[in-house]
C-alpha cells in the first residue's frame, strides 16, 4: 500500500512539476487578454452571415481561455449581439478546445508538433461546423434569434457588461486587474478539473498496465472511437485533459487518439448539449456534434497514418521517471509550492467571498434565486448580467460557490428566471 502511494504521489509531482511553468505562462498572457483587448472586438466582426465572419469567430476563440460551460453564454451574448448563426456555432466549437494556458500546458508535456496541430485542428474544425451550420441549419436562424428578443434591455445594462472588463484605466491599474483574472478567477475556474485531470492521469501511469491499451495500439480507428463514446459525455476542460492524454499514451494509446480526447472532451458534454440543442436548434446541435467527430478523428487519423509518429512522443520526463521522486530539482519544487498556493488562495478566496455576500445580503427585501448550470466566473458574469437586464432589478450579486443570485429591487420573479433561461441556465426562487 505505502509503494501504491509512493509512486502515486511522485507521478502526480512530476505531471504538475512538468506543468507548472507553462500553466503560469499562459495564465499571464490570458491576464493580458482580459486587461488590454476590447471586449467589443470580439462582437463587431460577427455579425455577416458569411465564412468571412465563421473564420474571425474562430480566430478569436482559439486564444481564449474560456471552458464549454462558459463559452455557452458567452456566446448567446455574442448572438443577441448581433453575430450569424455560424459565427456562433465556429465560436462555441474553437474556444472550448484551447486557450492559450492549455496550449502552453500542451507544450510542456506532449511537445511542440501537438501544441501546433491542436488549435490547428479547433480552427479547421470550428470553419466546418459554421459552414455547415450556415449552409443546412438556416431554420435555427430564426429559433436562435429569440435570445436577442431582449436585446434592448441588454442595451439599457450596457454598464454592466463593463464588469467583464477590468476596473481602471491606467496601465498598472489594467495590468493588476489582468493579472487577478487570470491568477485568481482562472485558477477558481479551471482549478479543480485540472487537479481531477492531474489525479486521473497519475493512476492511470501507476494502476493501467501497459498491455492494455498496447495491444489495441494498431487498431487506431477503434482507439479513436473508445475514447470518442468516454470523451462526449464527460466534462474535462482543455488544460485538464493534458495529463490525462499523456498518461493514456504511456499506456499505449495512439497519438491520434489522444487527440481526439484533447478535442472532444473539452468542446462537449452532456450539459453543453442540452444548452446548445435548447439555445441554438436541434438542427444546430447535430451539426456541432457532428463537425467535432468528423474534426477529431479527421485530424486523429492524418497524426497516425501521415505524419512521423516520433514528433508525437510523450514527455521522456514523465514516463521514466513517474517512481523517482528524486528527479525533481529545486526550480520544479518552487513551481509546484507556487502553484499549489496559488491555487489554496483562489478557492479560499472564493470561500470569503461566498461568506461575504450571504452576510451583506441578509435583509428582507433581497430575493434569493437558486441559480443550476453556473461553473466559472464566465457563467456568473453572463448571469448577472442577465438579471440586471430584468426591469426593477436595482442590484443583482451572485454566489458562484452556492450557486445563489441575491437580487434588490421590484422585479417579476418568472421574467427573471426566463431570463437566466435564455442563456442556458436554469433559475428558480428560493422561499
Amino acid at each position: 500500500m505505502w509503494t501504491f502511494i509512493e509512486h502515486y504521489g511522485n507521478a502526480l509531482l512530476l505531471m504538475l512539476a512538468e506543468m507548472a511553468p507553462y500553466l503560469f505562462l499562459g495564465f499571464f498572457f490570458a491576464g493580458l487578454l482580459r486587461a488590454f483587448v476590447p471586449k467589443g472586438i470580439y462582437r463587431r466582426h460577427l455579425s455577416p452571415r458569411n465564412m468571412k465572419s465563421v473564420v474571425k469567430a474562430a480566430a478569436l476563440g482559439i486564444p481564449l481561455p474560456l471552458c464549454s460551460c462558459g463559452v455557452i453564454p458567452t456566446s448567446v451574448g455574442l448572438r443577441r449581439e448581433g453575430a450569424s448563426h455560424g459565427a456562433c456555432t465556429s465560436f462555441l466549437i474553437a474556444t472550448p478546445q484551447t486557450g492559450v494556458d492549455s496550449i502552453t500546458a500542451t507544450f510542456s508535456l506532449m511537445g511542440l508538433p501537438f501544441a501546433i496541430v491542436r488549435p490547428v485542428a479547433a480552427l479547421f474544425t470550428a470553419l466546418f461546423g459554421g459552414w455547415l451550420v450556415n449552409r443546412y441549419a438556416k431554420e435555427d436562424e430564426a429559433f436562435s434569434a429569440e435570445a436577442s428578443i431582449h436585446h434592448e434591455e441588454d442595451e439599457k445594462c450596457d454598464h454592466d457588461c463593463k464588469n467583464e472588463e477590468p476596473v481602471g484605466n491606467t496601465f498598472l491599474e489594467k495590468f493588476w486587474n489582468g493579472m487577478h483574472y487570470a491568477f485568481v478567477e482562472m485558477l477558481q475556474d479551471v482549478g479543480k478539473w485540472l487537479l481531477v485531470g492531474l489525479l486521473i492521469a497519475a493512476l492511470i501511469t501507476v494502476v493501467v498496465p501497459n498491455e492494455w491499451l498496447a495491444a489495441l495500439h494498431e487498431y487506431k480507428l477503434l482507439n479513436m472511437l473508445i475514447v470518442l463514446a468516454v470523451a462526449v459525455p464527460m466534462y474535462v476542460c482543455a488544460t485538464g485533459s493534458i495529463p490525462i492524454a499523456v498518461s493514456l499514451m504511456a499506456k499505449g494509446l495512439t497519438p491520434g487518439a489522444a487527440l481526439v480526447l484533447l478535442m472532444a472532451g473539452p468542446a462537449v458534454n452532456s450539459a453543453s448539449m442540452l444548452v446548445i440543442g435548447k439555445v441554438f436548434g436541434k438542427h444546430t446541435l447535430k451539426l456541432y456534434l457532428l463537425s467535432i467527430i468528423i474534426g477529431a478523428v479527421g485530424f486523429g487519423l492524418c497524426i497516425d497514418y501521415l505524419l512521423p509518429q516520433n514528433w508525437f512522443q510523450v514527455n521522456s520526463v514523465i514516463v521514466p521517471s513517474a517512481h523517482c521522486g528524486q528527479c525533481l530539482g529545486l526550480w520544479q519544487w518552487l513551481w509546484i509550492v507556487l502553484f499549489v498556493g496559488l491555487l489554496v488562495n483562489a478557492f479560499f478566496a472564493r470561500m470569503l467571498d461566498s461568506r461575504k455576500l450571504k452576510q451583506r445580503h441578509t435583509e428582507q427585501y433581497v430575493c434569493q434565486y437558486k441559480v443550476e448550470g453556473m461553473a466559472c466566473n464566465h457563467c456568473k458574469a453572463n448571469v448577472e448580467k442577465a438579471i440586471s437586464g430584468v426591469p426593477g432589478v436595482e442590484m443583482v450579486e451572485v454566489d458562484l460557490a452556492k450557486g445563489i443570485a441575491y437580487v434588490r429591487g421590484r422585479h417579476d420573479a418568472a421574467m427573471l428566471v426566463e431570463a437566466v433561461g435564455n442563456i442556458g441556465f436554469e433559475a428558480s426562487p428560493l422561499s
